[in-house]
């Protein structure tokens, strides 16, 4: 028994060695068996399979696997641990030592900075002036400007200017008085506004050009010299937003005298756009229509024939298209006008150029522009008598045909504060009006104020004209600005007779300086260089067409006149004014001199109404 059981013991590990090779493949030798029973019994299903014809079966997938975050397996930070052994966390405590310790700042209190504000000016609706100077010269104004709704207000001025000085060296009195009215109307709505004026003024004037000596004490009483014009108009526009009709506007006048002249004019003008591309075209259409009647006829007439009757029609269109490209702008345009002389039953269409450009060559500092222009203007005795008051009230009333006016110039803004402009013109017109002395008949058997070489008749002239026009602008700072401008032309007549009352050379300058809060100033210089007229010299045969004629030189003239005034408070200021500084009693027109020199001091008041 113990020497089997040593033999067991020796011999047992070898046995178990050699147990687990076999077990080992045994185990192989299993897996093989498996696999070629499963692949037995797979071709044995197909074959059965194949045998049953089941048919196929088409499996469409209507959108393919896209996977998203949402299924993507997530590490949660927090895991639930499945250990026997839990741990937990020690609960601390924080606990604040806090030991009081002894201070005596005191802080002061914070106040804010506060922003000084500029408190706004005080605004009144309406304003009285009034001053009184030498030669006794008066000058009243009126102006309000009210409101009814929040779109709607109108105005009312009344203006006044008057003298009853004496001028040294004429014969005839030198009454002036000019009286103005103005009412406006306006009315704004989301899509268009519109307004109504009102225009009313009486004008006095003495045809007192006859020196010293020429007629008798007895003629110079006989002779009435004064003239009284008087002006009656009503205006209204409409002004259309985002629409093809864009504007129009619809005025008449009433012009007459006391010579029993008198004048209609009506005129229409309406504006459209349309779009054209990236472009835009503009059409202008306008109407106006002057009508009138003079009592009297021609100082060339060797009797009071019947008087001057005009009736001038024009109706125009004139399409425009706008183009802009960067810097680069052009309107290209024409006119097209009709008119009609009723009166003469002359009538003939014209047309004339209207083109524009400019481009910015250097910003703000050089902007080239030109154009060429045309017009039929249309002239009347109320746009005569503006240019020259002592008219006669025998005028003939002719359009004028501007056939083109073509300029070239430059201009821009050097400084923030400098600002000039330059520019060359060539002007070529027909039937242009310019004013020439009246001859002396007194050989008339109508006794008139105007007989005795004293008033001024309309002379019609072609002509062409070159031009140069220099403009300089400063702003030095907010209270002081500064402009200066001087023109220069010469003129080619086609009678080769001078360009009559016209100077060669005119020019300007002004100021403006605010000193302070209380005291503003200011001053203007202009200067008119030398003019021709020609005179007539009555014969005995009483006839015009005999008269001897001569030149008559008008020397140039420099007039200087200046302001100051000074704010009392908000409502009232005074002001004083001087004219004419150099006391010089220049002649504008031929045996017309100036009053000499004049102050005048007043005040101005405003309040709410």
């Amino acid at each position: 028994m113990v020497e089997h059981t040593e033999e067991k013991a020796i011999q047992g590990p070898n046995e178990n060695r050699m147990s687990n090779k076999d077990h080992s493949m045994l185990k192989h030798i299993n897996l093989v068996i498996f696999l070629l029973l499963g692949l037995s019994q797979t071709l044995t299903a197909q074959e059965e399979d194949e045998k049953d014809d089941i048919g196929t079966e088409t499996v469409t997938v209507t959108k393919a696997y896209t996977p998203t975050i949402s299924d993507a397996f997530k590490i949660k930070s927090s895991p639930n641990l499945n250990d026997s052994i839990v741990l937990q966390k020690k609960k601390i405590e924080y606990n604040i030592f806090s030991v009081p310790v002894a201070s005596t700042f005191t802080p002061a209190k914070g106040k804010a900075s506060a922003v000084k504000k500029t408190p706004p000016p005080v605004l009144y609706n309406s304003y009285a002036s009034a001053g009184v100077g030498n030669p006794a010269n008066l000058m009243g104004k009126f102006y309000t400007s009210r409101t009814i709704d929040r779109e709607s207000g109108y105005t009312i001025g009344l203006d006044h200017n008057s003298s009853r000085g004496d001028i040294d060296g004429v014969a005839l009195d030198n009454i002036y008085s000019n009286s103005k009215l103005n009412a406006t109307y306006i009315k704004r709505d989301r899509y268009f506004d519109w307004g109504a004026d009102l225009n009313l003024q009486h004008r006095l004037y003495n045809w007192y050009g006859i020196p010293d000596g020429v007629f008798t004490e007895e003629e110079v009483n006989a002779i009435d010299e004064r003239q009284n014009y008087f002006t009656a108009g009503v205006e209204g526009h409409i002004n259309v937003h985002d629409s093809y009709f864009e504007n129009a506007k619809l005025k008449y006048r009433r012009f007459w005298d006391s010579a029993k002249s008198g004048e209609n004019r009506v005129a229409f003008e309406s504006g459209f756009g349309f779009p054209v591309a990236e472009e835009k075209l503009e059409v202008k259409a306008n109407i106006d229509y002057v009508n009138g009647k003079f009592e009297n006829s021609a100082l060339n007439n060797p009797s009071n024939e019947p008087g001057i009757d005009y009736s001038n029609l024009q109706v125009g269109v004139s399409p425009n298209l706008v183009m802009n490209v960067d810097d680069f702008s052009l309107n290209l345009g024409v006119k097209v006008v009709y008119g009609l002389d009723a009166e003469n039953s002359d009538s003939n269409f014209y047309i004339y150029p209207a083109v524009t450009a400019s481009y910015r060559l250097m910003d703000d500092m050089a902007i080239a522009y030109g154009g060429v222009e045309g017009g039929l203007d249309q002239n009347s005795y109320y746009g005569y008598v503006e240019g020259n008051p002592y008219v006669s009230p025998t005028l003939g009333i002719l359009p004028t045909d501007r056939q083109y006016d073509g300029y070239l110039g430059v201009k821009g803004q050097l400084l923030p504060n400098l600002s000039y402009n330059v520019k060359a013109s060539y002007t070529a017109e027909n039937r242009v009006p310019l004013f020439k002395l009246n001859p002396q008949n007194t050989a008339r058997d109508d006794d008139k104020g105007y007989f005795y070489g004293n008033s001024f008749e309309v002379f019609y002239d072609d002509m062409k004209t070159i031009g140069v026009f220099a403009e300089l602008n400063v702003d030095v700072n907010r209270n002081f600005t500064l402009g200066v401008n001087a023109e220069y032309y010469n003129y080619n007549t086609e009678t080769d007779n001078p360009a009559w009352n016209l100077p060669e050379i005119q020019g300007s300058l002004f100021m403006d300086y605010q000193i302070g809060k209380k005291w503003y100033a200011g001053a203007n210089l202009f200067y008119v260089g030398s003019r021709e007229d020609v005179a007539t010299i009555a014969n005995a045969s009483g006839l015009p067409s005999t008269f001897n004629a001569e030149i008559v030189e008008l020397d140039s003239y420099f007039d200087a006149n200046a302001h100051v005034g000074y704010r009392w408070n908000d409502r009232l200021s005074f002001f004083l004014r001087v004219a004419n500084i150099a006391n010089n009693n220049y002649q504008r027109w031929a045996n017309y001199p100036v009053q000499g020199l004049q102050v005048m001091a007043g005040a101005t008041y405003k309040f709410d109404l």
